[in-house]
């Protein structure tokens, strides 16, 4: 699949209503980017933690996907950890998948957001399970 099939599989989900974009989908990882406005702020005016996690696991879900045959299989988040280091204000945060563990019935994804400065703003770690359809 490419990025254009990726995003029209995303129209109408939360992933269209939040903005997320894929921006690189290859063999090693999945990027892409959010922006920081009113729909991924919390009341205080800063990036909102579920944001962040929706982000990681939507980069990480793709990416699973793309592991998989998907007339066979499906996967779903089971675990996602989400360690928030710093917060964002306005702009743009960018995401990165990367396997850590890849199994027949388990995927496991480092997920690093960042911010235009290249600074951490959240760590993650998602757990998917690999379901038959």
């Amino acid at each position: 699949m490419n990025i254009q099939e990726l995003t029209e599989m995303g129209r109408g989900t939360m992933i269209e209503a939040i903005g997320i974009e894929l921006l690189e989908i290859n063999k090693d990882y999945v990027s892409g980017r959010m922006p920081v406005d009113s729909r991924t702020i919390q009341p205080f005016g800063l990036l909102h933690g579920g944001a962040s996690a929706a982000f990681a696991e939507t980069l990480g879900s793709v990416a699973g996907m793309l592991k998989v045959d998907p007339k066979l299989y499906r996967v779903v988040g089971k675990s996602l950890n989400c360690k928030h280091i710093r917060s964002a204000k306005s702009g743009w945060v960018f995401g990165k998948a990367v396997a850590v563990e890849i199994s027949e019935s388990t995927h496991v994804w480092a997920v690093e957001i960042k911010d235009e400065k290249e600074r951490l703003i959240c760590s993650c770690r998602l757990t998917l399970a690999v379901i038959g359809v």
